[in-house]
């Protein structure tokens, strides 16, 4: 058995020990959170030890992954030392409050030689993986370009929650929200090798922060992506187009408030004129951190690869790095 602990005892916190306590490879050991209600409560909830300090999961000779589920400010902290103390990591989006922390937890890893997960889920919503695999399969040929729009309604107060505070969060919507878009950009299309930006604090008082960011990225064989991720998307939406010389993959919806998720294939015609399409639609549970879950338990186990990937996280912040870069500096900027 895998013997899991968990620091941070929120929203997420709770789904990763939900995930840790029922699959069949992990044991749920030990719940970490400041609050001690909080942490005892998860702890009565699947019969394992509560603590309010996650240096005791650091020390702990009986903990082989530690899964940090706190604010993005001790994310670094946290998985630095574990790492660094012989246990396999898994962190929540981002790498980090910035560049500079996602180098150092990468280099750790290197180090270290334990893995180091960033947790991407969205890769493992069913539209979008499979998605992915049509296009690996060639489907709708080179892209040429992608447009990604993502964004909720945020909520009255949030300047006083730890993602209104820069020290806490390191960025606004973009290093929220954004940082799942450019995520999947990279997944699909690489590392760009240009990034352009426009933010804003629009509605929320979370100056310096920015409640949107529009961003556009250009790759060195010419393709584009652009993005637009908001807090002030009253309706939430998710919205992924590939677009590829052969045909288009959309991806619509998370589910929940987002809207049932649906796949929209179309097939360009040779010819001009109607595309040949198709539609999937995948109106089921969220089961992405389940299988989230999955993928890292057998890359521990059986060493195989995984998505998420210290790399992947890095590419992510160099793509975000880029973004908040352009913005200050008014132009273009190398990612």
């Amino acid at each position: 058995m895998i013997r899991v602990g968990i620091v941070g005892c929120g929203l997420i916190g709770k789904r990763r020990a939900a995930e840790a306590f029922e699959h069949p490879n992990s044991q749920l050991s030990l719940v970490v959170d400041i609050n001690q209600s909080l942490a005892q409560e998860v702890a009565n909830l699947y019969q394992c030890k509560a603590d309010t300090s996650w240096q005791a999961l650091i020390d702990s000779d009986e903990i082989d992954v530690v899964v940090v589920a706190t604010h993005n400010g001790l994310l670094a902290e946290i998985s630095i030392a574990a790492m660094q103390a012989g246990k396999h990591v898994l962190i929540e989006k981002p790498m980090g409050r910035n560049l500079s922390e996602a180098i150092k937890m990468s280099e750790i890893a290197s180090q270290s030689k334990k893995l180091l997960k960033i947790g991407f889920n969205h890769r493992y919503h069913p539209a979008l993986a499979k998605a992915y695999q049509l296009y690996k399969e060639g489907l709708i040929g080179e892209i040429i370009n992608i447009r990604a729009r993502y964004g909720h309604g945020g909520r009255p107060g949030y300047e006083n929650e730890w993602r209104g505070n820069p020290e806490l969060a390191g960025g606004g919507e973009l290093t929220d929200q954004g940082v799942h878009v450019v995520d999947l950009i990279n997944w699909f299309a690489g590392i760009p090798a240009q990034g352009i930006a426009f933010l804003q604090t629009a509605v929320w008082p979370l100056s310096p922060l920015e409640d949107n960011g529009f961003g556009m990225f250009k790759f060195s064989n010419g393709a584009i992506a652009n993005l637009h991720t908001s807090w002030t998307q009253w309706k939430n939406l998710f919205s992924f187009e590939i677009y590829g010389t052969k045909g288009s993959l959309t991806i619509e919806g998370l589910g929940k408030s987002y809207g049932i998720e649906r796949l929209i294939i179309a097939i360009r015609n040779p010819a001009g004129g109607v595309p040949e399409m198709h539609e999937e639609i995948f109106d089921e549970p969220d089961f992405s951190w389940k299988k989230e879950w999955q993928d890292f338990m057998n890359a521990i186990t059986h060493g195989d690869s995984y998505w998420g990937t210290s790399a992947d996280g890095l590419a992510a912040m160099k793509m975000i790095d880029s973004l908040y870069r352009s913005s200050r500096e008014g132009k273009i900027v190398d990612v």
